[in-house]
């Protein structure tokens, strides 16, 4: 979506609160800044960590972008798939089997994950991937079953294929609801991404990790916050892809 195009369908008064949390998180980002201001739950001392703030937030970016990619190739074929007509039953057993995913506790998935894939990013992802999957796959068949099917015998009526109206009517008109889904997928994500850092796969979990391990609070609120800041811009740019109403 080009700028021009963003702009006309929304005011700027509608643009700039998602833009709030960036900022913020870019300010907390400034090297000391943020690990002064928490140096009184830090017994005085301004907490310390060997990697930048900056570069254990980029890679939790990138963490969880990777697994949003996951989810959205694996996530929206599975929602098309099971919504084709005569498909019920194999739609109520995606949702279940999907669903496991946000049963199973994420600490015990990255747990039995360890053995078949090591200590590091690769069992963080599955876990992101497994957790991520339910939001899109629930919101992607929610929103193709709610196409009207006036609409749909319209486009048949029109001559269009399957194939069509998937492309032209179904997925834009589910659009709104699938980004939803993404979108609380990535928040979920940003959130579980921090679990990571007990396997070793960084990311803003690893603040925490130390903090816990140190007994030292600021470490805590240091990644705690800048998660939450990230989780929080991650939303609201989402927010401003979806088509305004």
């Amino acid at each position: 979506m080009s700028l021009a195009a963003l702009g006309s369908r929304r005011s700027l008064r509608g643009v700039w609160p998602a833009l709030i949390w960036p900022a913020l998180l870019l300010i907390c980002l400034i090297p000391g800044l943020l690990n002064k201001a928490v140096s009184s739950l830090s017994a005085g001392e301004v907490p310390r960590l060997d990697t930048p703030l900056w570069k254990l937030t980029l890679f939790h970016l990138g963490l969880v972008l990777v697994a949003e990619a996951a989810v959205l190739l694996i996530g929206v074929p599975l929602a098309v798939l099971v919504t084709r007509p005569g498909r019920t039953s194999l739609m109520r057993l995606a949702e279940a089997v999907t669903g496991l995913g946000q049963t199973v506790p994420t600490l015990a998935i990255l747990a039995l994950a360890v053995p078949a894939l090591g200590f590091g990013v690769q069992p963080t992802l599955l876990g992101l991937l497994l957790y991520g999957l339910v939001p899109v796959v629930s919101n992607g068949i929610a929103g193709l079953l709610a196409v009207d099917k006036p609409t749909l015998d319209a486009a048949r009526g029109m001559g269009m294929t399957g194939a069509q109206r998937l492309r032209r009517v179904e997925l834009p008109l589910s659009l709104p609801v699938l980004l939803a889904g993404v979108r609380t997928s990535t928040v979920y994500n940003v959130g579980t991404a921090t679990i990571g850092a007990a396997l070793g796969a960084s990311g803003l979990g690893t603040p925490i990790i130390e903090g816990l391990s140190q007994q030292n609070t600021g470490l805590v609120v240091i990644g705690a916050l800048l998660a939450a800041l990230l989780a929080l811009s991650l939303d609201g740019l989402l927010g401003l892809a979806a088509p305004s109403s």
